[in-house]
Formats: structure tokens, sequence, C-alpha cells
């Protein structure tokens, strides 16, 4: 049985996946998935998780109860704006982020969507392993009432992991140091 090629013709910007080139800095690749979770009243949320795979640093965790590709765009756009646009963004074969809105997105920017096989979760595995930190740290230990619960508690987690929490993945270093440093056009004294 013989799987067929998953990307769509009319998807510019898609690449297959067969070299699947490590970031040189930040900004460079980021990887993008969702992680799924209930308020304490029994309600459905999901959270938007975004790592940039050369800095470790996480630009946005936004909780909401449903997500389309419209809203996908909606919150790279806000994100991308203060922090600048990745020239590559690894994502699974989701519904929202193979929809027409990201795709002419990303083409409108330059940006290179870059999908996972179909059942291949490690081809991913930066998203995947910050996912399991996510839930194990955050979701796991915290109990949400309502969505503005969730969204508050998730962005001090978020604070904590990008500006106080050493990681030595990169050299004992916090993330934001690393995007800061990044964009800095000062010279080093």
């Amino acid at each position: 049985m013989q799987l067929r090629n998953k990307t769509p013709k009319r998807r510019v910007k898609a690449k297959l996946r067969e070299d699947c080139t490590e970031a040189v800095g930040p900004n460079d690749v980021w990887a993008m998935d969702f992680v799924h979770d209930r308020l304490a009243t029994g309600r459905k949320i999901r959270v938007l998780t975004v790592v940039d795979t050369f800095s470790g640093f996480v630009p946005v965790l936004d909780p909401r109860f449903s997500y389309r590709g419209e809203d996908v765009v909606a919150t790279l756009e806000r994100v991308c704006r203060r922090i600048g646009y990745s020239a590559t963004i690894r994502v699974d074969q989701g519904s929202e982020f193979i929809s027409r809105d990201m795709d002419l997105w990303a083409y409108q920017r330059g940006i290179t969507l870059d999908f996972s096989r179909p059942g291949k979760p490690t081809d991913n595995p930066f998203i995947e392993a910050f996912n399991g930190r996510f839930r194990g740290e955050c979701l796991n230990s915290h109990w949400f009432m309502s969505l503005e619960d969730a969204a508050e508690k998730l962005e001090a987690w978020h604070r904590d992991y990008n500006e106080e929490r050493p990681h030595s993945a990169i050299g004992h270093k916090v993330p934001a140091y690393l995007m800061k440093t990044a964009h800095d056009t000062s010279p080093c004294t």
C-alpha cells in the first residue's frame, strides 16, 4: 500500500519532508502544535503552542475554546509584529494548519510551512518535547476555573519559562536572552 503525498497543489510555500535543516539563529525555525485540556467545569480548551527551535523561546501560549485557521493566523500575526517573522514553521497536518488562511498568510510573508508526515510526531520533536514539559509543569499542576483564569496562569508559566529559568540545552541561559542578543544591533562592550 502506498501513501499519497499530502501536499496540495495550491500550497506554494509548503515543502516535502526530505531535508530537515537545523535552525541557525532565532526566528529561523518555529515549531507549532496544539495541546488539549479541560476547565474545572469540564469544558475543553485548546492551547496553541509555538517554540523557536534555536533558542527554546516560546513566543505564544494561547488558550481558546476552539481554533480555526483564521484564529491561528490572527495569533501568529499579533506575535510576529512584536518579535519578528520566522523563516520556517514546522507543523503537523491539522486542519487549522492546512487551511487556506494559513497558506495565504505564510505565502504573503515568505514563510515556509514544513509539514510533518501523517502519523509521524517525531518529525517535529521540538514541539512534542515542549508540549510534554508544558503539560507536566503547567497543565497538570493547575486547575482552571475559566478561560481567563487559564490565560492568566499560562502567562505566568510562560514568563517564567522564557525569562527566569535557565535551559541546559542553550548553555544554561534563559531563552529571552538569546532572542534579545540576536536582535541587538549595538556592539557588545
